[in-house]
């Protein structure tokens, strides 16, 4: 426990800044996060992605994530979904060359790995494009969420929500969460209005609530799925980059998807 408060604390020290700065210095911090989100997910994939086929998979990461101001090198006849297509086809003709070392599964876990983490930390650059009250207004229903699903979850859960894939989860820890974060999005609006009314942001802020609980399940179910604790150790208590926003990762999307960036 204090090895977690005392990551959270230095996280913090160095992540809050960053927010606040928000240009250059968050996309590259973005880039950064996205490149070890691809090694951790390929890592537990049995895929180094310092192989041919990481590469290309990081790569097509690279083309969704990165804004694209800074890919006006590539031809305006080449759009970098076009782009992001020919490496997920480079993965495939892989799977024909490599002897059975690199399969199917590996290059449809490649290619769905660059296409979730690189769309993530895009809209989270995007998202402080349109202004950091926005950005905290959508950690603060993110962290609400997960504060107030363990808390309520611990106290009083007893209806398990996914068992197959996350024991400890409940859906009276859940709603909880979704409680919780209704409470800090109408604290934080009346001080910080948004695009919508009150009402349309609260009901949106369940939305994210949702969505954010859910991309911690697809998270879980990966783990799970490959036996693992942790996504990866680069955060000492906390595991890895896509423990800690694997909620992100689905919510930042949705932001879009509803016009409040």
């Amino acid at each position: 426990m204090k090895q977690r408060v005392i990551t959270a604390i230095v996280a913090l020290i160095f992540f809050i800044p960053v927010l606040y700065v928000g240009s250059w210095v968050l996309e590259i911090v973005a880039v950064l996060m996205g490149l070890v989100g691809m090694y951790e997910l390929l890592k537990m994939k049995g895929i180094s992605i310092f192989s041919i086929e990481g590469i290309i998979a990081s790569i097509g990461m690279m083309l969704i994530l990165v804004p694209k101001q800074y890919l006006s090198f590539i031809p305006l006849s080449l759009s970098t979904l076009f782009l992001f297509y020919i490496c997920g086809i480079l993965l495939l003709v892989g799977t024909v060359f490599s002897k059975n070392s690199f399969t199917i599964d590996d290059a449809g876990v490649a290619i769905l790995g660059a296409l979730y983490i690189g769309t993530g930390f895009h809209y989270f650059i995007e998202t402080r494009a349109a202004g950091l009250p926005l950005l905290m207004f959508v950690l603060f229903v993110v962290w609400a969420t997960d504060i107030g699903a363990y808390m309520v979850g611990r106290k009083i859960g007893k209806t398990k929500l996914a068992p197959a894939i996350s024991p400890n989860k409940t859906i009276e820890g859940s709603l909880g969460g979704m409680f919780s974060a209704i409470i800090v999005a109408a604290i934080y609006l009346f001080f910080f209005p948004q695009a919508f009314s009150m009402g349309v942001m609260l009901a949106l802020t369940v939305l994210f609530s949702i969505a954010g609980q859910l991309g911690d399940l697809v998270e879980s179910a990966f783990k799970r799925h490959y036996d693992v604790k942790d996504s990866g150790t680069i955060l000492p208590g906390h595991g890895g980059i896509l423990d800690r926003f694997d909620s992100l990762l689905f919510v930042l999307p949705i932001v879009h998807l509803v016009t409040l960036i």
